[in-house]
């Protein structure tokens, strides 16, 4: 296999543990914490944080264990990218993604039938940490599975009705898991992310596709994930979802302690979108 078919891991060792032993207890520890029953209905759709583990990995957790057990033709990954985008909807041009627990396929076949649908641009290399950030919590939930990669350059909530079609017409027929990575509000107040995530969690709780953009659109959003959100929202209601329901949610300072003003301060949520 030539390594540049790989898509090397940009952030193990310092986002999460660098060691697969230790990664995989990581994330077992986190689900070990979480206690209840499973959400009813089929899971269509998850909302996850993408910071470090020791920030927002144990929110991310009560999303993916609900996952445990479940199986799926392919997992969908929209992500920011935080970087100056090159494209409106980007891929990494290799056929797998590695972290310390392994390889995972990409479905090239899928990511061929988008790009008929809409332009995609693959890029040879990128340091996007917030589709690779997801995949641990899949491996050790999921075991097997394979990925469709997007990252988003759009800012525009309202700009994305092409890759919904397209997604909606590519996944026809398979049974697929959509993953909207994204961080909630970024702001130097804590006392302001606190009222600014409540008003979009309210809006995502209220599963009106309008209302959830209306929230997300201000110019003065800093939901780094909105657009991602916005689509896999959608297609997960073009293709029969009706709910949503809110796992958990905190902040950097809940978890740190540090609230003081002037403190910067990034939301944390994990959701399920889910088809009953």
């Amino acid at each position: 296999m030539n390594s540049d078919d790989i898509r090397r891991s940009v952030i193990a060792g310092a986002w999460y543990p660098g060691n697969s032993n230790l990664l995989r207890e990581t994330v077992e520890s986190y689900f070990a914490r979480i206690k209840g029953k499973p959400v009813e209905g089929e899971i269509v759709g998850i909302i996850s944080p993408h910071a470090g583990y020791p920030y927002s990995g144990q929110v991310a957790a009560y999303g993916y264990k609900q996952l445990i057990g479940k199986s799926f033709d392919v997992v969908v990954i929209l992500s920011p990218f935080h970087q100056m985008p090159v494209g409106g909807y980007m891929v990494n041009s290799a056929s797998y993604y590695a972290t310390p627990l392994g390889k995972v396929p990409i479905e090239k076949e899928l990511l061929e039938q988008i790009a008929d649908e809409v332009e995609l641009t693959f890029i040879s290399y990128e340091t996007e940490h917030s589709i690779e950030i997801q995949l641990p919590f899949l491996q050790v939930a999921l075991k097997e599975f394979t990925l469709l990669p997007i990252m988003i350059g759009l800012g525009n909530v309202y700009g994305c009705q092409d890759i919904v079609k397209a997604l909606v017409k590519v996944l026809k027929g398979r049974k697929f898991l959509l993953i909207a990575s994204t961080d909630l509000h970024h702001i130097p107040d804590y006392d302001e992310v606190v009222r600014r995530d409540k008003a979009v969690i309210e809006a995502l709780l209220s599963f009106d596709l309008t209302r959830i953009r209306e929230v997300l659109s201000p110019d003065d959003c800093s939901v780094c994930g909105k657009v991602p959100v916005s689509i896999v929202v959608d297609t997960a209601q073009r293709i029969g979802a009706n709910k949503l329901i809110v796992l958990h949610h905190t902040n950097s300072g809940d978890v740190t302690g540090e609230k003081q003003p002037g403190q910067y301060t990034v939301g944390y949520l994990s959701a399920v979108i889910v088809k009953s």
